[in-house]
Order: structure tokens, then C-alpha cells, then sequence
């Protein structure tokens, strides 16, 4: 604990890290930490997993006293990182700080009636919004604004919400923002709503020599085959397997569960409560394999994850490092295994014009086609309002071991191909 006392840490928190665990501080906590104790202004590029929690909740813990008012207000891109940035804020701290985490798709009015003395809120910006507009949250006595996430946030359209978020707090504030990627966009924002502040800049929490990256092409008929295949041969404890829609992450992970490999879908369409407790789960080992859409690819503390699989190949380089990050963690070996069909072809290019990545081929093994019957008589929800009348009659009529039916042009959709 020598070295996060030189940080600046009092006695209530090294007691309380070194209860977590906690053996030497992260390299962007080192870097950050002092800077943050002091006031100042930060700018940290830092990957998933780097451990900033701690960086920007330490003037929090040490500065904010219990005053019954939102002092501290940190803006996430996701429900899940929000409810996990609260909790780790809540276990590093001894005093008696009130920390909610606010977002949606959670009864509003619970929130409401902790909002009112509550003195370090963690929350995503939309439901941050519907609290101004009702007058059930005040920022006009922030001292502490973090940004986490921010590249994250304004790929999910949120720029104009922390805009409008930020013109309510005191221009008198410390301003922390984390970023994984600084884009233009974000140099523009710093600029405008930043005051000096310091950038700090951190290398991949990634270890590349630990990490391995392979792909497979592979006959479009056999791709989920082949997923079935290494899942079974690998007898993964704890891998992720990433879709790119939530209806493709429903799919396969109901026809693995068919085929008695434990797995679970995660995404965007589940209500919040189900989210938390299938991340739960996994950290428990309840739960082998989680199918993912990208919501779980970020921000996340998931741990010990031996395999990522790119069941979908994201579009572009910075979502396929987002997506492995989540292994080769912390001294761990891990594995990133992309599969590659015919329509994954252009993804993969624009993935590889990065010359930082050494992604291998290797030979796909030899696996036998697994023909997927579906169950029509259940009820199934794709997307925001189901299927419409017609299109659910269009499905029942083509009950085909190999063909789900038609897309919007009306073309034979081969389900190894999702």
C-alpha cells in the first residue's frame, strides 16, 4: 500500500482499498490521482478495465462532506456502468456519503425520493435530463463533474444531452473527462468546457502479449456450427460472444441453450433489474457464456473472461478493440476469435486497416452442419414491438430446418448466416 499512500490517499481510504484488495495503484491512477486531490482539471485516455473509478471518486471521498445536496455528479453511457461506478464509489469510501445511481428503466418516483439528499449521483444522461425538466434535481451546487466514457457517449448520440446537462452546473466546478478514443468532437468539447485541463494518457490495460487473435473464414451455412464447436471444445468457464442486433444475440443464445451449452443473452431490449442479475450471475459462474450486443462491451467490470468471440463482426477497428478488451486482463491469458462469413467480409477489411492489430488465420476444423428447428407456437419479441401479424403468418409458413424466412426484400434468410 506504500504507493497509493505517496499518492495522497488519506488513512479512511487505504484502509478500504487494502480491505478490497488493492496491492499497488493502476498506471492512470497514479498519473491521475494527485492531480484530481489537487483540483485540477483532467483529460484521461484510458481503456476499459484501467481502473479510473478510483482516479476520479478520490476528491469525491476525500473533499464532499454529508450536506444533504448533490455535490458530485458523474454522467455514464449505460445503465449497467452506472450502477457499477455508484457501487465501486460507495466500497471505496468510509464516510457516510449518500451515492444513488439514477437511469432509466427503474420506477422514477424511488429515485425522486432520494434525489433530495443525495450527494454524489452517478446517472446516464436521458434520465439525468428528465430529472431537470421535472425539477427533482438541482446541479446548481456541483463541485465535481466527470465525464466517463465521453467517446462512448457521443457515439450513442448523447453530445447535445451533456451539453444541456453541463449548462446547469456552476461554471465554477472540476471537470474530469475519460475517454478511451479523443476525437475531434471531444478536443472541441474539452476546449469549451474544460478549464487547463491536463491530459493523461495511458497504454492499453490489454496485455497484447497475452492476448491471442485468430479468425476463421468460414462457409456461411457453418458459422454457428462452428461457434458450437469451439464453445464445446474450449469448455469456456467465462466467454462472451458478440452480435451485432439484439435479435441475433436472442437467437443464438436460445438454440446453444437447446444444445445444452449454458448461455445467456445481454442487451439493450431486457429490463434493467434482469441485466444486473444475468452480470451477476456470470461473475458467480452461474453462467457460462454471454451473448452480447454491444452494450456489454464497454465500462463493464466483467472479469476473467477467457474468450471474446466475434459471432458479428463489428464495423470498424476501435468496436473490435472495445470488444477484446474485455480478456487478457491483469496478468491473464485470453483468447479473441472472430468468424468470419461472407457478409462480415467488408467489416473485417476496414478492422485490419489498423495496423496495431496482428489478427492470424487459422484453418477452420472440421465440424458437421447443425440444422436449427424453430419453435413458432412460442412467443418470440425481435426489436422494439415483436413481429407484425403478417410477418409472424410468413414465419409459421416456412418451418425449415435451415431457412428462419424472409427479410424486408424478400430473399430466403439462411440462419447461418445471422
Amino acid at each position: 500500500m506504500e504507493q497509493f499512500e505517496k499518492l495522497g490517499l488519506s488513512m479512511n481510504v487505504l484502509s478500504s482499498l487494502k480491505t478490497m484488495g488493492f496491492k499497488k495503484p493502476t498506471e492512470i491512477q497514479e498519473k491521475t490521482i494527485p492531480l484530481a486531490l489537487a483540483g485540477r482539471d483532467i483529460v484521461g485516455q484510458s481503456a476499459t478495465g484501467s481502473g479510473k473509478t478510483l482516479a476520479f471518486a478520490s476528491p469525491m471521498i476525500e473533499n464532499l462532506q454529508q450536506k444533504n445536496y448533490v455535490q458530485a455528479l458523474v454522467l455514464t453511457p449505460t445503465r449497467e456502468l452506472a450502477e457499477q461506478v455508484a457501487n465501486s464509489i460507495k466500497s471505496f469510501s468510509s464516510k457516510s456519503l449518500k451515492i444513488l445511481a439514477v437511469y432509466g428503466g427503474v420506477d422514477i418516483n424511488t429515485q425522486i425520493r432520494k434525489l433530495h439528499n443525495a450527494e454524489i449521483i452517478v446517472g446516464t444522461p436521458g434520465r439525468i435530463i428528465d430529472h431537470l425538466k421535472r425539477g427533482t434535481l438541482s446541479l446548481n451546487k456541483i463541485k465535481i463533474l466527470v465525464l466517463d466514457e465521453c467517446d462512448r457517449m457521443f457515439d450513442m448520440g448523447f453530445h447535445d444531452d451533456v451539453e444541456f446537462i453541463i449548462h446547469n452546473c456552476p461554471i465554477k466546478r472540476q471537470t474530469m473527462l475519460f475517454s478511451a478514443t479523443v476525437s475531434q468532437d471531444i478536443d472541441c468539447f474539452i476546449e469549451k468546457y474544460t478549464n487547463n485541463a491536463i491530459a493523461v494518457s495511458v497504454n492499453s490495460y490489454v496485455e497484447d502479449s497475452k492476448l491471442k487473435q485468430i479468425y476463421y473464414d468460414v462457409p456461411d451455412h457453418l458459422k454457428f456450427s462452428l461457434l458450437v464447436h469451439l464453445l464445446k471444445k474450449e469448455n469456456s468457464k467465462s466467454a462472451m460472444v458478440f452480435c451485432n442486433t439484439r435479435r441475433n444475440a436472442d437467437f443464438i443464445a436460445e438454440n446453444l441453450n437447446n444444445l445444452n451449452i449454458n448461455a445467456i443473452a445481454i442487451h439493450g431490449g431486457l429490463e434493467q433489474r434482469k441485466r444486473i442479475r444475468i452480470i451477476e450471475d456470470f461473475h458467480k459462474n452461474r453462467i457460462n457464456i454471454l451473448i452480447c450486443t454491444d452494450v456489454a462491451a464497454r465500462g463493464l467490470d466483467i472479469k476473467g473472461v477467457s474468450q471474446i468471440y466475434n459471432y458479428d463482426l463489428p464495423k470498424d477497428s476501435k468496436d473490435y478493440i472495445h470488444r477484446i478488451g474485455r480478456t487478457a486482463r491483469a496478468g491473464e491469458e485470453g483468447e479473441a476469435i472472430s468468424l468470419l462469413a461472407s457478409r462480415d467480409y467488408e467489416n473485417f477489411r476496414r478492422i485490419t486497416e489498423n495496423e496495431s492489430l496482428s489478427i492470424k488465420s487459422e484453418k477452420p476444423p472440421f465440424v458437421e452442419q447443425i440444422r436449427i428447428n424453430i419453435d413458432y407456437s412460442r412467443k418470440r419479441n425481435f426489436g422494439r414491438g415483436g413481429f407484425s401479424r403478417v410477418r409472424r403468418n410468413d414465419y409459421k409458413r416456412k418451418q425449415n430446418s435451415k431457412f428462419e424466412g424472409r427479410n424486408s426484400f424478400g430473399k430466403r434468410r439462411d440462419i447461418n448466416k445471422r
